[in-house]
């Protein structure tokens, strides 16, 4: 079964010192300067082809980071090494977002951070934070982003309860307030999601009215009823994988696949697919979703396979892509294939005209997949808007 949190608390994890002493928040702070602008021979390492920043390699970075927030928390301040008899160990249950806020250029230093900001029975969200630092201090905030971190039983696997947060400020009790919300937004997700209940009847509409302009005579490819300029793809043409083998260079402390670097590839495939969507150079603009339902064995064969699942314009940006990857190990004997991973990533092309190709599904499961895009558009819209008037 998949790490969920909250789940029904076991023994506290043998080993672990005083497990359930309440933590401040500050406690967990942990921080990682990347020095780009000050030391050019670090900047080689993370340029991408177009000469700014590898984004998915700094996604990386975060999930570890993240993860040294979580074992911080538990262990205490004062930690400076994992102990090898902790009695639990910590693992990522998904990440909820991670949002592009402003340009990521590469002439200045980078600082990464985050904390602990709320925490139920056996799990804590960890809240991460990417600015850039400018020659004369001042700060701007590049990327903001949550993690759901869930902590395991290092002998049973089973859930293990974490140290309670100590509210000690005015700005705790926000943090904390703001934490139990996005709490209760991923349970209603998980309730309005549509592997289990039927889309809502404006979906419905939307998705017939698709149908009615671009689904029909499938032999042609602009859709009669569409404007004569507006592309369709069929979703299942949107198609792009690859298959890695998995080294043990990449593992983590479970001697398991390290997630972030699982992060890396998959936004890197999304991002490939996006280019040859659009036939042009995307920018990122929001991570819309993770979710890890079992670990990445070391030399197990990982196929990633990702499909353009949204479409669309907007006033503020010519072209949103909507990218659904997802991550199956395959067991040679078989041929069979286990989800082990999903993951969901918004691009945006800033500036030019509209976007003149459409995908479109075919079959009921793909329509499903260009609902949930559609979903995550909107929640990304309504969160940029927010922003803005803040």
């Amino acid at each position: 079964m998949p790490d969920t949190p909250d789940a029904k608390d076991r023994a506290p994890p043998p080993g672990a010192q005083n497990p359930l002493v309440p933590r401040r928040m500050h406690d967990s702070y942990c921080e990682l300067r990347l020095p780009f602008a000050s030391e050019p021979e670090v900047l080689e390492n993370y340029t991408n082809a177009s000469g700014g920043i590898r984004t998915g390699l700094l996604m990386e970075h975060l999930d570890s980071l993240a993860g040294s927030i979580a074992y911080k928390h538990m262990l205490g301040p004062d930690i400076r090494a994992l102990p090898r008899n902790a009695g639990f160990y910590m693992v990522t249950a998904s990440v909820d977002r991670l949002d592009m806020l402003a340009p990521l250029y590469p002439v200045r230093d980078m600082r990464l951070s985050g904390q602990v900001i709320h925490t139920g029975r056996s799990s804590m969200e960890v809240a991460v934070r990417m600015e850039a630092v400018e020659k004369d201090g001042k700060e701007e905030t590049i990327m903001l982003g949550r993690f759901c971190m869930v902590c395991r039983d290092a002998h049973t696997h089973g859930a293990a309860p974490v140290n309670p947060l100590s509210l000690e400020t005015p700005e705790d009790h926000i943090l904390f307030t703001i934490g139990e919300v996005h709490k209760n937004k991923r349970q209603s997700r998980a309730v309005r999601s549509l592997n289990r209940v039927p889309p809502t009847s404006s979906e419905a509409q939307a998705l017939h009215s698709l149908y009615l302009t671009y689904g029909q005579d499938e032999g042609r490819e602009v859709a009669p009823n569409a404007n004569p300029e507006q592309e369709r793809v069929w979703m299942g043409d949107t198609r792009l994988e690859k298959t890695l083998i998995m080294f043990p260079q990449e593992r983590n402390v479970h001697q398991k696949i390290f997630g972030g670097y699982l992060m890396r590839l998959a936004y890197e495939l999304g991002f490939a697919n996006s280019c040859l969507f659009t036939r042009d150079h995307v920018t990122f603009l929001s991570l819309d979703g993770i979710s890890f339902a079992r670990p990445v064995p070391i030399g197990s064969l990982l196929r990633l396979t990702s499909y353009i699942v949204h479409s669309t314009s907007s006033e503020n940006y010519p072209a949103l892509v909507h990218v659904w990857v997802h991550a199956d190990v395959v067991n040679l004997e078989t041929g069979t294939e286990q989800r082990t991973n999903d993951f969901r990533f918004t691009w945006c092309i800033e500036n030019g005209p509209p976007l003149k190709r459409m995908v479109v599904p075919k079959t009921y499961g793909e329509a499903m997949q260009w609902l949930e895009g559609r979903r995550a558009l909107e929640m990304g819209s309504e969160i940029r808007k927010l922003r803005r008037k803040s």
